[in-house]
């Protein structure tokens, strides 16, 4: 399963945070995890973000599986993108509606809305 959504004027490395610390409360722990920043090429005083998490159900280590990856692009001046890639029977749905709960609370009035 696969949960895309838009974020405005939101700090791409404070989404990148928060998704990180609210995926984890749910009792998986962190691969990788890797945030990037570049400079745009028309304004080097402007920056965009690329942050990749991946989550895996605690285990023996190398048997962990992944569970959850999540990807994180944007800038804080515009558009921040997050792209969450589910595997359902590792990660449940009763742990995807709590972190879907906790994600609109925190960030809902950032959410760019649908027409």
């Amino acid at each position: 399963m696969q949960i895309r959504k838009k974020y405005n004027n939101l700090q791409p490395e404070l989404l990148y945070d928060e998704v990180r610390d609210l995926v984890t409360k749910q009792g998986v722990v962190v691969g990788e995890a890797k945030l990037e920043t570049y400079s745009l090429p028309s304004d080097s005083s402007s920056f965009i973000s690329r942050g990749t998490l991946t989550f895996n159900v605690p285990g023996k280590p190398g048997e962990e599986k992944e569970c959850l990856r999540a990807h994180i692009v944007g800038s804080a001046r515009g558009e921040t993108k997050l792209m969450l890639d589910i595997n359902e029977p590792l990660f449940p749905k009763e742990k995807l509606s709590a972190l879907q709960e906790d994600l609109e609370f925190i960030f809902g009035s950032y959410e760019a809305k649908s027409r």
